[in-house]
């Protein structure tokens, strides 16, 4: 599936257009496209240049994603750039609106003072409104050139309810303004100074404004999953080269390079072991809570975190090739593509802006036949226009595929397709072939089996005093035990940490051995009773 990048959409009606013009391309056997990631996957034969001009002669901007793309890179196009912007509109939206109201409103419906040259003039107060309205259109002409872009390309989307509504407020109210002044000049000032909606198309954009920045927030939010796990990938990476340890950045990384991790230090690439020994945590990738341990010859991969030990490895996959990368090419497939129920919301959602223009001039025309005034009749035909927002239809079903899909993978269960991530909705049982996948995420002592003569404290403060100079997770989960009993350990000595296997020490000159059952059973003889 090639992927691209999508400007200049809105709302589900755009999304829905620019689907539709490229699944149009010969060669396209299926296309998706996101709203909530401004993104497109498209299968098939046809050239991404074929691609990007469908997309643009529908009135959008196109550009594909590049395989060698570096996961900070798509970090940054995936934060939230939108919100800062929407929000500094609204600021200065309602610095000119409130005053607007004031105007409006407050004056004409509950006398609110006004000075002294504004009192008696009411061309005046009409001027003052049209300036204010005005520029709360000009702060918001984003909207306009978006809803008539669309309809520019025969296209019409949520833009072009808003902007058509607060023209039609804006021009009928100038209409007013003008008739007002003829109506000054014949001494009927009274007649005609109800007439002015301009606070009306102020609070249209400025409403619709606030709707867009919750929105954008809200995108915002469901994006987070996919971003850490992008983030999750190391930023640099220490080589070994010409015998000197050298940081460098992850992209110059090469195949074969040998590179070098320190206890606590993450894998910043799929590798194999040369050299060392280490307990790798691959809970970001497996869900493992238990390290694994590794030695030379073993496979590590990127993004786990080596929590004891030195390890010295050769890179075998980098960038794209790692399996961080590919598990985060399949979760960013998977929000790209589209469940069922999403794809009838977008067949709803691209004939709906039509139908709401029609229904809006339908109510327009109605109110005038029972001979209700012009501006009664406007400010309904208005009201559904604006009212009537396909944008929620169109983003709730992507917001929850992008959750899902993100928190699945946060958790280690991965979808293919959005269809899949519906389906598991319906799942009623689920049936596990591995106890270890359900854990705490973190290992405990959870039983203490002590041999015939041999209490609980004796076997634990034993097995504190061989594991405490160990960085291993399980040394550290005997070790938390040890303190929560309070039990008291003994200083050993000569400890050694055997690789993969665990730990010997002498304790007052007598050999310690602790480890898995291997190492233990060549050194001692097991019951059966206690396995």
């Amino acid at each position: 599936m090639e992927q691209y990048q999508i400007s200049g959409m809105s709302c589900a009606a755009c999304s829905a257009r620019v689907e539709k013009a490229v699944s149009a391309v010969e060669g396209v056997s299926a296309c998706s496209v996101s709203l909530l990631t401004n993104s497109m996957g498209v299968e098939g034969t046809a050239s991404p240049q074929a691609i990007i001009a469908a997309v643009e002669a529908a009135g959008y901007g196109a550009k594909q994603k590049e395989d060698g793309e570096k996961p900070a890179n798509e970090t940054e196009a995936l934060a939230d750039k939108e919100s800062p912007l929407l929000l500094r509109r609204l600021i200065w939206s309602l610095v000119f609106l409130l005053p607007l109201v004031y105007l409006s409103m407050g004056h004409s419906m509950w006398g609110w003072r006004l000075p002294p040259f504004l009192e008696k003039d009411p061309v005046a107060i009409g001027m003052m409104q049209l300036l204010l309205s005005a520029v709360i259109m000009v702060i918001n002409q984003k909207f306009f050139i978006s809803g008539f872009k669309g309809v520019i390309h025969r296209a019409p989307n949520m833009d072009t309810l808003v902007s058509l509504g607060a023209l039609a407020a804006f021009g009928y109210s100038v209409y007013s303004l003008f008739a007002l002044s003829g109506k000054v000049a014949a001494g009927e000032a009274h007649a005609a100074a109800h007439e002015f909606y301009f606070e009306s198309a102020g609070m249209i954009l400025t409403l619709i404004t606030l709707g867009k920045l919750l929105e954008a927030k809200a995108k915002g939010k469901t994006t987070n999953a996919l971003r850490s796990l992008m983030q999750l990938a190391p930023q640099t990476a220490i080589l070994e080269q010409d015998g000197k340890e050298v940081e460098v950045p992850i992209e110059q990384v090469s195949v074969n390079d040998i590179f070098l991790v320190r206890p606590g230090g993450k894998i910043p690439v799929d590798g194999i072991v040369l050299e060392g020994s280490g307990a790798i945590d691959e809970s970001a990738l497996t869900g493992e809570s238990l390290p694994v341990d590794k030695t030379v010859g073993n496979r590590v991969f990127a993004a786990t975190i080596n929590r004891s030990g030195y390890l010295k490895c050769r890179a075998v996959n980098v960038g794209k090739d790692t399996a961080l990368s590919k598990i985060i090419q399949m979760v960013s497939d998977a929000s790209a593509t589209k469940a069922p129920i999403a794809k009838t919301a977008d067949r709803v959602s691209g004939v709906f802006v039509p139908a709401v223009l029609a229904i809006s001039l339908f109510t327009l025309v109605i109110w005038l036949i029972v001979r209700q005034t012009a501006g009664f009749a406007l400010a309904r035909a208005i009201a559904v226009l604006v009212i009537s927002c396909p944008c929620a239809l169109g983003l709730a079903t992507p917001v929850a595929i992008m959750v899902g899909s993100g928190i699945g993978a946060k958790n280690g269960i991965l979808f293919k397709t959005a269809t899949a991530l519906e389906g598991t909705g319906r799942v009623t049982t689920v049936v596990l072939d591995k106890t270890g996948t359900v854990t705490t995420g973190k290992p405990t002592v959870t039983d203490l089996l002590p041999a015939d003569g041999v209490s609980e404290a004796e076997l634990l403060s034993l097995a504190g005093a061989l594991e405490a100079k160990s960085e291993h997770p399980l040394a550290k989960a005997i070790m938390e035990e040890v303190r929560r009993r309070e039990l008291p350990v003994a200083q050993a000595e000569e400890f050694v940490a055997l690789a993969g296997s665990g730990v010997t020490a002498t304790l007052n000159g007598v050999p310690v051995f602790g480890g898995n059952q291997k190492t233990v059973a060549a050194r001692a003889a097991f019951s059966k009773n206690l396995l």
